[in-house]
Parts: C-alpha cells; sequence; structure tokens
C-alpha cells in the first residue's frame, strides 16, 4: 500500500511539474498542444502549476531539462494516443448502430492493452522528472503533493447540498 502511495504521489508531482515547466516557456517555446485533452501533464496547468514551479524554485536548467522531457514524450506517446482515439472512434459506432459484443470485447481489449503502455510511459517520464529535483526539492514536491490529495480528499468527502425541489 505505502509502495502505491509513493507512485501515486509521484506520478501526481511529475503531472503538475509538466504542466508548471509548460505553462511556464513563452509561446514560441511551448510543446505541441495536446492530442484531445491527453497532453501527458501540459495542459490546463495555468496559474496553479505555475505555483509548483516556483514553490519548487525550479533553475533554468531543471527546466529545459524537463521541456525536452515532456516534448520527447509527446512524441514518442503521440501514436499511441491516435492509436487509443481510433478505438473510440470505432466503439462509438457500436454504440449508435448495430451492437456486436466480441468486437467490442475485441476493441476493448486492444484499448486496455495500449493504455496499459501509456501509463508505462507516463510513469517512466514522470520518473525522469522527479528525478531532476534536488533531495530538498523532492521533499517540498511530496509535502506539496500530499496537501493537494488531502485537500482533493476532502472536498471528494463533502456532502453536497440537498437539492430544493
Amino acid at each position: 500500500m505505502k509502495s502505491f502511495r509513493f507512485r501515486l504521489l509521484v506520478a501526481t508531482l511529475a503531472v503538475l511539474l509538466g504542466s508548471a515547466i509548460a505553462k511556464s516557456q513563452t509561446t514560441a517555446d511551448t510543446p505541441p498542444p495536446p492530442m484531445h485533452g491527453h497532453g501527458f501533464g501540459m495542459e490546463g496547468g495555468g496559474r496553479g502549476m505555475a505555483f509548483f514551479a516556483k514553490q519548487l524554485n525550479l533553475t533554468d536548467a531543471q527546466q529545459t531539462q524537463m521541456k525536452t522531457i515532456m516534448e520527447n514524450a509527446h512524441t514518442s506517446m503521440k501514436p499511441l494516443m491516435q492509436q487509443s482515439h481510433q478505438i473510440d472512434q470505432q466503439l462509438r459506432q457500436f454504440v449508435m448502430g448495430a451492437y456486436d459484443d466480441g468486437q467490442v470485447q475485441k476493441l476493448a481489449t486492444q484499448k486496455a492493452q495500449i493504455e496499459a503502455q501509456i501509463t508505462v510511459a507516463q510513469t517512466k517520464v514522470h520518473n525522469q522528472l522527479f528525478q531532476l529535483l534536488t533531495p530538498d526539492q523532492q521533499a517540498k514536491a511530496k509535502q506539496l503533493v500530499a496537501e493537494h490529495e488531502a485537500s482533493m480528499q476532502s472536498h471528494m468527502n463533502q456532502t453536497p447540498p440537498p437539492s430544493e425541489q
């Protein structure tokens, strides 16, 4: 259980760092736009992700290295993301047309294999990003991620207000 939490922490941190770096670059330096919402942690960061980069006090060299890692990840993962998207399109045909359980099962299995490859690649990238941090930055990052996770858990545990009918 502890190992899973650590991996989750590292993955979350890497996503946050990747987003922070991507958002901190100038328009001319930004990586290619995300594909259909799959930006490997580079999209949607905005001010929140810049906060993490600032909090960790990343050097220019660290930011440059992280940007390179993220760009390489984007390039290598693009074919996997495209395959996943194509399978999603094929699956939609079974939603709006004739349903074939065997074909849907086959496509779901293919998608699961692709998603597994994506997960492995993302975890590798996240680890590479985390390893670029100094020990002090790693400790601070773990603290920030833990605080973020606690906040999210607290938010998820809140009961919604009763609806007025």
